[in-house]
């Protein structure tokens, strides 16, 4: 999960709507709750900070995936060599001899799986998401062992310069209104590249850079009925849908922005039924091996 917080507040994580509900539901799939990076912050950190700090994990997961391999590889049990007992070798041992000991990560080793990465974006997290998962589809083979197999977009932080009707109607809606939004994008896009048809804004403006549409991997939309950032993420969705990528949008009534992973908001019933829709679309697409989305 990539948190929310508007690129200058809130948590930094990069981290997995409550997680321990979707790890419930989505069972043996295997949800990830470890804490694995944090992203900088603006207007310390302007864009492109925080999108290569998620690019960054993605990196770091593939380090930790072969430094795994390779203990396996190494470590197997006793054997005998021209009769004679080879001893088993501390494998990470002399990992951590060499490396360090925050090289190995022993719950990254033990549990994941680096070839079913589901990307989860919450608010400016869903930005952030969204480009991590194009610089993935960029990378191809070589984030191997990585694959980015989909992602969700929690009420993503989209804008752009001609205004939705969600934007022009839901402006001052609760929680986030559009002008505290306006100022969180002056203080993270550079003053020189400051435009709401910014890439980084707008997934569908006309300089977007990356891939096309159609090479993106599956991708889970969430949106509340009282956000003025809806439009343009339902508007996202049927982009893709329009180029055959798995883009289904869950719409949740009488909800706000962050509806379902603000503190206050997990016990609501919308909130309930997020995490659970979420895990069982997610699971989909880490349950069945041999029908990942490939490059």
């Amino acid at each position: 999960m990539i948190t929310l917080g508007a690129f200058e507040a809130g948590l930094r994580r990069v981290r997995a709507v409550s997680e321990e509900e979707l790890a419930e539901t989505a069972g043996d799939a295997a949800v990830s709750r470890r804490r694995v990076g944090e992203r900088g912050l603006a207007p310390e950190n302007r864009y492109p900070a925080a999108f290569e700090d998620g690019v960054k994990v993605l990196h770091w997961l593939g380090k930790q995936a072969n430094l795994a391999d390779c203990c396996k590889s190494l470590g197997s049990n006793n054997r005998r060599l021209n009769g004679v007992e080879l001893k088993k070798v501390n494998v990470q041992g002399h990992i951590v001899d060499a490396f360090g000991a925050s090289m190995v990560e022993p719950w990254l080793a033990a549990h994941a799986d680096p070839s079913r990465c589901v990307l989860l974006g919450v608010s400016c997290g869903g930005n952030i998401a969204d480009y991590v998962a194009r610089k993935a589809v960029e990378a191809g083979k070589l984030l191997d062992p990585v694959k980015v197999v989909a992602q969700v977009l929690m009420y993503p932080f989209f804008i752009g310069n001609n205004p939705t009707q969600s934007e022009i109607k839901l402006a001052n809606s609760y929680f986030y209104d559009k002008p505290v939004s306006v100022l969180a994008w002056k203080l993270f896009l550079p003053e020189k590249e400051f435009d709401f048809d910014h890439p980084a804004a707008n997934p569908l403006a006309h300089n977007r850079s990356g891939p096309p549409l159609k090479l993106m991997p599956p991708t889970l939309t969430v949106v509340a009925e009282h956000d003025w950032m809806r439009d343009r993420a339902i508007a996202y969705a049927e982009e893709l849908r329009k180029v055959n990528v798995d883009s289904p949008v869950l719409e949740y009534k009488d909800a706000v922005h962050e509806f379902a992973t603000l503190d206050m908001l997990l016990k609501t019933p919308q909130a309930q039924a997020c995490a659970e829709d979420i895990a069982i679309w997610v699971k989909k697409y880490i349950s069945l091996r041999g029908h990942e989305f490939s490059y």
